[in-house]
């Protein structure tokens, strides 16, 4: 009796070690991550946008969660990529300047989840370096669109879904759409006469024609999302897997990309889990893109809290345990070394649910890019200006010259356009945000303005691939 007893443990142990990989590995879901690049928050039909047509994204909407309150740290392309991919901020990690790179020692997504079983691969736009600390399996794409060809070969997602089908897997697909030039998609389907222009935009022919191509690239891009759920769902492994839509940053329009308003910072986030998020909910909670990374890494049944991420995982606001998150969201903008940009104009921003105070650290310079070297839509606010139209002159003039201190109500001015940083009875909040900020940057490594004029040093020495 005593033999066969030995035995029969003997022979489940045998078993276990063949079925309990695979049992593991089946509870890891799936993640399929889809960030589009250069649009603002709120011109999707999900987020309240009733002109620009994206079912796909509304669709997922309603099949997950959708996150009301989402942030980025930095306004730009590669801050936000390699912030998003390190769970850390700019300045911690290396890359606060666009068109950078991470300190050598820092890991990525690819690390820690290829550590927990996982397959790893990046379709598309690439804005991250070095390499080595960004270890994708890159299957193709392109970091511009010229609009020519095929600029995102969904084929080869197909491809990798069917292929990695008896292991975890996570997928990021960087879209280059709708970023400039707009070159993709049917503008004919918007009417630029009849369209409902943002408060902080001025009313100009020439604004009108760009947002009708600006958004028929949010449609195309919208399509491309659908082409990637379908072959998700081809491959019978929906159910398992976690889909993530992000917009990345704001639009090229003035007040949008490399700013520090909600309009350049705020970004469009959704997740589906099925069985794990609830259908059509809506998450008021402050989330920022830093807290992706531990997120995906505790469902992937690690443990994001051995890490010194700056962010913090959303499992609990997944599974519908609370409801609130961060007290507060930060953001960096780094002016030196944009294309057509100042020798120094750096931003630190800090939000919390209703208030924005935004400190310009080199306020007494003027700020330039390339939106208001050569962006025709800029060009002609300042035509309009100089003939003598009071709200062009002054939307003009706050885009290139900014007091030291904004502070705005976002409850009663969701676009910031009332600064009250000189009202009395703001005086202690103001401070106190102010305090806070400080606080951060100094657990950042920040140190303002010489942080600004030492930021060429992040830059790479090459270009992207």
């Amino acid at each position: 009796m005593k033999h066969r007893t030995s035995t029969l443990v003997a022979l489940l142990a045998t078993f276990a070690n063949f079925v309990c990989p695979f049992e593991s590995a089946a509870k890891q879901p799936n993640v399929l991550l889809f960030m589009s690049d250069d649009l603002t928050w709120h011109d999707l039909g999900c987020y309240g946008n009733k002109e620009v047509r994206t079912p796909n994204i509304d669709a997922l909407a309603q099949q997950g969660m959708r996150f009301e309150y989402c942030f980025n740290s930095a306004p730009m392309c590669a801050p936000t990529r390699m912030s998003l991919y390190t769970g850390i901020h700019p300045v911690r990690n290396g890359a606060h300047p666009n068109h950078s790179e991470v300190y050598p020692h820092i890991r990525s997504l690819p690390h820690y989840l290829k550590d927990l079983g996982y397959q790893v691969a990046l379709l598309g736009k690439r804005h991250e370096m070095p390499e080595s600390s960004f270890p994708f399996d890159v299957l193709g794409g392109r970091h511009h669109d010229n609009g020519d060809g095929v600029d995102l070969n969904l084929s080869l997602a197909q491809k990798f879904m069917h292929t990695n089908k008896d292991k975890p897997w996570c997928l990021v697909l960087t879209s280059n759409q709708p970023h400039t030039p707009w070159n993709r998609g049917d503008a004919s389907v918007y009417d630029a006469a009849k369209l409902e222009l943002p408060k902080y935009l001025v009313d100009t022919p020439v604004t009108r024609e760009a947002m009708t191509h600006y958004y028929a690239e949010i449609t195309y891009m919208d399509a491309q999302l659908g082409t990637a759920l379908k072959h998700l769902k081809e491959s019978g492994q929906a159910d398992n897997s976690i889909v993530i839509y992000l917009s990345e940053q704001g639009s090229n329009f003035p007040h949008c990309k490399w700013t520090c308003y909600d309009s350049g910072l705020r970004s469009a986030a959704i997740m589906r889990w099925p069985g794990v998020v609830k259908a059509g909910s809506v998450s008021q909670a402050l989330i920022q893109y830093i807290d992706i990374l531990p997120t995906l890494i505790d469902a992937a049944d690690g443990d994001s809290k051995k890490y010194s991420f700056d962010g913090l995982s959303l499992m609990d606001i997944l599974r519908g345990k609370q409801t609130a998150h961060r007290e507060f969201t930060f953001g960096i903008q780094t002016s030196k070394g944009i294309g057509g940009g100042p020798d120094a104009y750096g931003i630190r921003t800090i939000r919390d649910s209703r208030y924005r105070l935004i400190w310009n650290l080199n306020w007494e310079g003027e700020f330039q890019n390339g939106v208001t070297r050569r962006f025709p839509a800029y060009q002609s606010w300042k035509q309009k200006a100089y003939a003598g139209d009071h709200f062009a002159m002054e939307q003009v003039q706050r885009y290139v010259k900014r007091p030291e201190i904004e502070f705005y109500d976002l409850h009663s001015d969701p676009h910031e356009m009332n600064n009250l940083a000189t009202i009395p009875r703001h005086r202690a909040r103001i401070d106190d945000m102010l305090n806070s900020l400080k606080g951060w940057m100094k657990q950042q490594g920040d140190e303002g303005d010489a942080t600004e004029r030492s930021a060429l040093s992040r830059k790479i020495k090459r270009t992207y691939r």
